[in-house]
């Protein structure tokens, strides 16, 4: 994908991202019920996500998992925003902000999202 021209690709990478084999990553805030929120400022990766990839492999630090969904939306909110602009702006001197947000509730899926949760702090 990086190899790839946006300006006479772009079609072929949206399709490429949107329908990978496999998607890792991590998500924001895990509920005692295993509800999961991502918050997202392009929403590139919730597409995958929610449906488009083949499996989706989440590692998750075990300070992310929260009571209820009103504590994920905070969490989101008033702890992984701050700490997320205050990286974005080192990095590339650009804000960010919570534009999209994915719940997933459980999936239909057999087998197809693993959530490893390991007990020490990873990400925000």
């Amino acid at each position: 994908m990086f190899a790839m021209d946006r300006a006479t690709q772009g079609r072929e990478i949206r399709k490429l991202v949107g329908a990978p084999d496999y998607a890792a990553g991590s998500v924001h805030a895990v509920t005692e019920d295993g509800q999961v929120l991502i918050a997202s400022n392009t929403g590139s990766q919730l597409g995958p996500y929610a449906s488009g990839a083949g499996k989706v492999i989440w590692v998750v630090g075990a300070q992310k998992i929260v009571k209820d969904l009103n504590e994920g939306f905070r969490r989101i909110y008033e702890y992984d925003l701050p700490l997320e602009t205050e990286h974005m702006q080192q990095l590339y001197n650009a804000p960010t902000n919570v534009n999209k947000v994915l719940v997933v509730n459980r999936e239909i899926r057999p087998n197809r999202i693993t959530m490893i949760i390991v007990k020490e702090e990873l990400g925000f």
